[in-house]
């Protein structure tokens, strides 16, 4: 039986909360009890306040994913999906899948069009609209977190969220700027009033209210699975499909069932690595660009420099090759996974970088073995006072999804669909291309770069992390961690450093502004690397562990992000 605890949820005033958060991050605070960081204030103070009152890493995860739902909507959802790795404080370890699926009605060529008698990608309605939605898996996975693991009663991880949907919130600026440039695909997706559109302008403050998404909530709240995947709830989601040309059906949402699988762990040093296993790419890619920066002595080369940068970014390039091409559901296609991370095959196929020299990509193949793989997603890490910690990426895909919210239930729809490969080699809105492995069928979960990830060193905690990012979170996760262990950086610094990707097909270095000088830039250049320059990669929120037992956040400044402890 679980224990009750009541407790109020008190909102700080926005300027007073503004001020706690600059100096938890810029002061880089540590803790002891525990600490939440997420992309959004208003969800990391729910989920510490359920932190406070007794409450585990568990029942803040779910009420930290609700929070997301309401005050980060371009990311934040139950219209999607995600993974879960955590780990006990006993030292056991696991994951959820609670990834969309392809709906009963789905078939592998349903984004092919017949245009002037050829067989043309019309990845608009893989990206667009009702038929770009996966059968959504969010309240069925944290349903499933809830009943194994909390500690609290549901209403109480619930309540929080349903108060700031109905009573409203303020957007921040960087929220008032999403909402106004994505203004006219909610309007062309949806033919109903909306809470994201508004006249003027969004501006910074103004107050975004959510009345149905609420009353969404409540149903939740009230049913938990049954609330969302039965009754009124998704009588409104089928109704949006019938109206827009949708194909999930009651059987999609009565049959949809998240998946406990066994995580993927690997090492890196003295490091044990514990990450998301398929349909996740996240996992699997992490292990073997470890293995290559370990291979390859990339600590010996001086941070960001032109050596460290090529060196990266050609493990980054091979890994991504093995991605389009083995890794799928592995409920549906037999993942080479042992042969991936085997030793041998790694140090092979590591074997020919060069710091000094570019492969071009039409070089770089898929491994061969015997036998027989958003932009606006978000994450949040949480560790609790007992010593546990969770590790969660949800998306919608793109940002605000299908860019369709549900009639009467307030909430957007996922464009997952558009993270199968629509079409062998095609690439998707990321510009990642898949083949056979990951080609639509019913029932199947689409082909994810989510990473979220735990880090133990001598049989302890040591980090917790994850980002958004579409193909750039695995490189991302990736390289913070080689920050902290490999460059000595604290959270935050490891962070806030620039990042870079490589991702095999286009054959280009995405880079973040400021990253690279002059003389740097050239430097690659003359060696073949053709540079494309990004405001930023990802979005990390991450958690160290120190020697003393306290807690260090690390929340990228990229965004609202932040993380808070006690």
């Amino acid at each position: 039986m679980r224990t009750q605890y009541n407790f109020k949820i008190s909102f700080l005033p926005l300027l007073l909360l503004s001020l706690f958060i600059s100096f938890s991050c810029d002061n880089n605070s540590r803790f002891y009890n525990g600490m939440v960081s997420s992309a959004h204030p208003i969800a990391s103070k729910i989920g510490l306040d359920i932190l406070k009152s007794g409450g585990n890493a568990f029942d803040a995860a779910v009420a930290v994913h609700f929070a997301l739902s309401v005050v980060y909507p371009n990311a934040g959802n139950i219209g999607g999906g995600g993974f879960l790795v955590y780990r006990l404080n006993d030292g056991e370890i696991g994951t959820l899948d609670f990834r969309e699926k392809a709906p009963e009605n789905s078939f592998r060529d349903m984004y092919i069009d017949n245009i002037d008698g050829k067989m043309e990608v019309n990845d608009k309605k893989s990206k667009i609209g009702h038929l770009a939605s996966g059968i959504p898996g969010s309240v069925d996975g944290m349903v499933k977190i809830y009943e194994k693991f909390s500690n609290l009663e549901w209403d109480k991880l619930l309540d929080p969220s349903i108060k700031v949907a109905r009573e409203g919130f303020e957007v921040t600026e960087k929220q008032a700027k999403g909402l106004n440039n994505v203004k006219e695909s909610l309007l062309k997706a949806n033919d109903h009033e909306i809470p994201f559109i508004r006249e003027s302008e969004w501006k910074q403050g103004n107050l975004l209210i959510q009345e149905n998404l609420a009353q969404t909530l409540e149903e939740i709240k009230e049913s938990k699975r049954d609330g969302f995947y039965k009754g009124k709830v998704a009588e409104l989601i089928i109704n949006e499909m019938i109206s827009g040309g949708g194909i999930i059906t009651q059987s999609d949402l009565d049959n949809y069932s998240s998946v406990w699988r066994n995580p993927i762990v690997g090492y890196f040093k003295n490091h044990k690595i514990i990450s998301m296993g398929p349909p996740s790419s996240g996992g699997i890619a992490l292990v073997q660009l470890l293995n290559g920066a370990e291979q390859l002595e990339t600590k010996s080369y001086n941070h960001n420099s032109a050596e460290y940068i090529n060196t990266i970014s050609e493990i980054e390039s091979r890994v991504y090759a093995d991605r389009a091409t083995h890794l799928g559901d592995p409920d549906f296609f037999n993942v080479p996974q042992k042969s991936l991370l085997d030793k041998n095959y790694l140090t092979n196929r590591f074997s020919e970088i060069k710091s000094e020299i570019k492969t071009p990509s039409s070089k770089v193949k898929e491994g061969s073995f015997v036998g027989y793989e958003s932009d606006e997603t978000t994450h949040f890490s949480i560790v609790d006072k007992y010593g546990n910690a969770v590790s969660v990426t949800t998306t919608i895909n793109g940002g605000y999804g299908s860019k369709v919210v549900v009639e009467g239930a307030g909430f957007l729809l996922n464009n997952e669909m558009d993270d199968f490969s629509v079409k062998p080699g095609y690439p998707n809105m990321f510009g990642l291309v898949g083949g056979e492995a990951n080609a639509i069928e019913p029932n199947k979960r689409m082909l994810s770069s989510m990473t979220p990830t735990i880090i133990e060193k001598n049989d302890k905690l040591l980090m917790v992390l994850g980002t958004p990012g579409g193909s750039t979170i695995i490189t991302s996760v990736f390289q913070t961690i080689l920050n902290v262990i490999d460059y000595g950086m604290d959270m935050q610094k490891a962070v806030d450093a620039k990042k870079f990707h490589h991702q095999w097909l286009p054959d280009v270095l995405v880079v973040e502004k400021t990253t690279l000088s002059d003389e740097l830039s050239n430097e690659l250049s003359q060696i073949g690397h053709n540079i494309v320059k990004r405001s930023s990669l990802g979005r990390m929120d991450c958690i160290l562990i120190n020697e003393d037992g306290s807690l260090e956040g690390g929340a990228d400044k990229r965004g609202d992000n932040i993380a808070l402890g006690y």
